[in-house]
């Protein structure tokens, strides 16, 4: 198992939780909170596909070594 792999797995447990919060969140806030139980699958599987692709790129970018090589990046500036 890579490191990259391992670390993106952390990763997105945090995300996934924090992608879930929100989208229940606009889900119970919006006029749809009457079929909350209906969409609620929707919103996992919808969270978890946002947060499986999130992870993956974030995980280089917590590596010590690749800040020491690249240099912080202006895409996370």
């Amino acid at each position: 198992m890579s490191v990259r792999l391992q670390i993106s797995a952390m990763l997105f447990l945090m995300i996934q939780a924090l992608a879930f919060f929100a989208a229940t969140l606009v889900l119970l806030l919006s006029p749809f909170s009457r079929e909350a139980m209906s969409l609620m699958p929707w919103v996992v599987a919808g969270t978890a596909l946002v947060s499986m692709p999130l992870s993956w790129w974030l995980a280089p970018r917590l590596r010590a070594r690749t800040w020491r090589r690249d240099g912080t990046m202006d895409l996370l500036k």
